[in-house]
């Protein structure tokens, strides 16, 4: 079951560089890779969720990115409340796209600027969220514990 916390990856409430991402209205008509980029700047970098939702930018107008996010949350809820295995295994490697916390090398923009946010804290909160992550990974192997700090949620 897709959980709060998991599904808050793909918070719509994310400071989105919205100057950066082409007007709401054009995204059908863009190609294959345009989409993805911008699934890609709303969400992780992650080819399991390009083959599950370039193909919905392409098919259905959104009246804001908000809208869009909604939708791509459908998909995933979807995925985690099917029986499938199959599912299930695709929305973990959805999922795991997220960097570790405190990763050296991490894809996407936001993510840069999430690592960069969580290192303005003290050595003891860092070290704190480091336990948290190898904890949480223990505890739900292929999946990432994430963190917001309060500037991003």
């Amino acid at each position: 079951m897709l959980n709060h916390l998991q599904l808050s990856i793909f918070d719509s409430s994310r400071d989105m560089a919205s100057s950066q991402l082409p007007a709401i209205a054009s995204v059908p008509a863009l190609s294959t890779v345009e989409r993805a980029a911008i699934l890609d700047s709303l969400f992780e970098p992650s080819t399991a969720l390009h083959t599950l939702s370039v193909d919905l930018l392409h098919t259905k107008t959104f009246e804001s990115y908000n809208d869009l996010i909604a939708s791509v949350g459908v998909q995933l809820t979807d995925l985690s409340e099917s029986a499938s295995t199959t599912d299930i295994e695709w929305l973990d490697k959805i999922l795991g796209s997220h960097p570790r916390l405190g990763a050296k090398k991490v894809d996407s923009a936001q993510s840069q600027a999430e690592q960069a946010q969580m290192n303005t804290g003290g050595e003891e909160e860092i070290t704190k969220l480091r336990e948290l992550n190898e904890e949480y990974e223990k505890t739900f192997p292929g999946l990432i514990y994430v963190y917001w700090p309060p500037s991003f949620v």
